[in-house]
């Protein structure tokens, strides 16, 4: 029986997956850490270790995907750098970025900011704290993600209250990466080959 035009793949969709696995035993790589979006393509490699009798297969650690910043935007983009915060973004970057992020007020469902306090800033401090005004609301700790919800459900905690302690806590995970940067020459001309090879629009 012969397959539908919808059922059909590409090259492209048949190569992609098996160059993708190749990836994976080429660089010799005993734990694997990629988003959901690349289970399958690493269970794949590891359905391969049974055909070729290896006994080793790679470990898989599947995490979450971070949405980008961008309205619409389901995960983060290598080729749009506005879409996501980089290991090697400076602060003014790492500040600029989430002040244009997509955070509607009172809504918590796909809000890229409230997912980066959740899968990022909570599980580093435990705790998410807000610098505001006395008059509107003065400064507050969270410490749990649910009260963190409630308040901005409620209208309670706005995104301009959000975003500036965001990027704050971004930035003090990030510090020590950028001293690393900044005072090892070997780390420096790693990073400066690594930017070379960016994607980029």
């Amino acid at each position: 029986m012969g397959r539908s035009d919808n059922e059909e793949l590409t090259a492209a969709q048949i190569f992609y997956p098996c160059m993708q696995c190749a990836d994976i035993f080429f660089l010799k790589a005993d734990i694997c850490q990629l988003g959901m979006d690349q289970r399958k393509v690493n269970m794949l490699a590891r359905e391969y270790c049974d055909d070729i009798k290896r006994k080793n297969k790679p470990i898989i650690l599947s995490h979450h995907m971070l949405p980008g910043f961008k309205e619409g935007q389901e995960k983060m983009s290598k080729s749009d750098p506005t879409s996501a915060i980089f290991m090697e973004d400076d602060e003014a970057q790492v500040n600029l970025k989430i002040k244009q992020a997509f955070c509607p007020p009172k809504i918590v469902d796909k809000n890229p900011c409230l997912e980066y306090i959740q899968y990022i800033v909570f599980p580093w401090f435990d705790k998410f704290e807000v610098v505001r005004k006395e008059n509107n609301g003065g400064n507050k700790t969270f410490l749990t993600m649910d009260e963190l919800v409630a308040d901005y459900e409620a209208g309670d905690l706005h995104p301009a209250d959000v975003k500036p302690a965001l990027a704050k806590a971004i930035n003090e995970i990030l510090k020590p990466v950028r001293d690393h940067f900044n005072s090892s020459s070997e780390a420096k001309i790693l990073l400066n080959t690594v930017k070379k090879y960016r994607v980029s629009n």
